[in-house]
C-alpha cells in the first residue's frame, strides 16, 4: 500500500475537523442538500462528459493512488542485461527460452518480435504505438479526474447563489439571514474540498504513477533493439542508465556493489 497518500488523506481530514472543532462545532458544518448539489452534481457534470464505461473506468482507478508502485528500474535494467549476455554468448534465438521467465508482458512482446527477426524500425515502431496508447488511457483517467476538480468549485458556486437566492427570500426574518448565510457558503467549502483535497491530488498521483511506468517502457524499447542490434551488454547497461535520474543510478551501483561483496 501506498503509505503516502493514505497518510496525506488522513491528515487532510484531521486538519479540516480540527479547525472546524477550534472555532465551532461539526454539525453546523453539515448540510444534506449542500452535499447534494456539491457532490451530486459534480458526478452529473462527469457523467455528462464521459460515456458510462469511461466513467467507470476511470473512477475505478482511486484505487492505484494507494496501491504500492512496483517501476523497478534498477530491476529491468539488470533483466535486460541479463538477456543481452545470452544473446550475445548463444544468440537471439535462445531468448526465447528466456523469456518464459519474464513477468512483464511488454518485454516480452519485445523480445518475441526480436527472436521473430523483425526489421529493429518495425520492432521500435509497434513498440512505441502500444506505449503511445498505454500514454493514452492513463490520461483519458487523468483528464477525468481533471474534470472533477475544476467542476466541484464550480458546482459549489452554483450551490452558494442557490443559497443566497434562498437567503434573499427570508429577509424580513433577520434571524434567519446569518444561518443561512452559512449554508449557502457551505457548498462552496464542499467544492473546494473535493477539488483540492481529492481530485487535483489523485489526478496529480496518477500523472506521477504513469511517467514512472512510461519510462520503464522507454528503457525496455532502447535495450531491446541495442540487444537486437548486437552490441557490448556493458555499453548498453550504461546507455539505459543515461534514462534514470543520478539518485536512482547512485541506487543501482550501490546495489551492484553490495551483490559484488556478497559474491566475494
Amino acid at each position: 500500500m501506498d503509505i503516502g497518500s493514505l497518510v496525506g488523506l488522513v491528515l487532510g481530514v484531521i486538519f479540516v475537523v480540527v479547525s472546524i472543532l477550534l472555532d465551532g462545532d461539526l454539525v453546523s458544518f453539515a448540510d444534506l442538500a449542500s452535499v447534494m448539489i456539491t457532490i451530486g452534481g459534480t458526478l452529473a457534470a462527469t457523467l455528462i462528459s464521459y460515456p458510462l464505461s469511461k466513467f467507470i473506468n476511470s473512477f475505478k482507478t482511486v484505487r492505484y493512488i494507494f496501491k504500492e508502485a512496483n517501476y523497478d528500474a534498477g530491476g529491468v535494467i539488470h533483466q535486460i542485461i541479463d538477456l543481452a549476455n545470452i544473446a550475445r554468448k548463444e544468440g537471439l534465438l535462445a531468448l526465447e527460452e528466456a523469456v518464459q521467465s519474464l513477468d512483464d508482458e511488454f518485454l516480452k512482446k519485445g523480445i518475441l518480435l526480436i527472436v521473430d527477426g523483425t526489421d529493429p524500425e518495425l520492432v521500435r515502431n509497434i513498440l512505441e504505438t502500444e506505449l503511445a496508447f498505454i500514454d493514452g488511457r492513463h490520461r483519458e483517467s487523468q483528464s477525468f479526474w481533471e474534470t472533477i476538480a475544476s467542476l466541484g468549485p464550480a458546482w459549489g458556486m452554483i450551490g452558494t447563489l442557490i443559497g443566497l437566492v434562498n437567503m434573499l427570500q427570508k429577509l424580513d426574518n433577520p434571524d434567519m439571514i446569518g444561518p443561512s448565510m452559512a449554508v449557502a457558503l457551505l457548498t462552496t467549502l464542499y467544492g473546494s474540498l473535493l477539488a483540492n483535497l481529492l481530485a487535483n491530488p489523485i489526478a496529480n498521483k496518477l500523472k506521477i504513477r504513469s511517467d514512472e511506468e512510461i519510462l520503464l517502457k522507454e528503457v525496455m524499447i532502447e535495450g531491446l533493439l541495442s540487444i537486437q542490434a548486437g552490441e557490448n551488454p556493458r555499453i548498453i547497461e550504461e546507455k539505459l542508465k543515461a534514462f534514470l535520474s543520478p539518485a536512482l543510478r547512485k541506487q543501482i551501483r550501490k546495489s551492484e556493489g553490495e551483490e559484488e561483496v556478497g559474491e566475494r
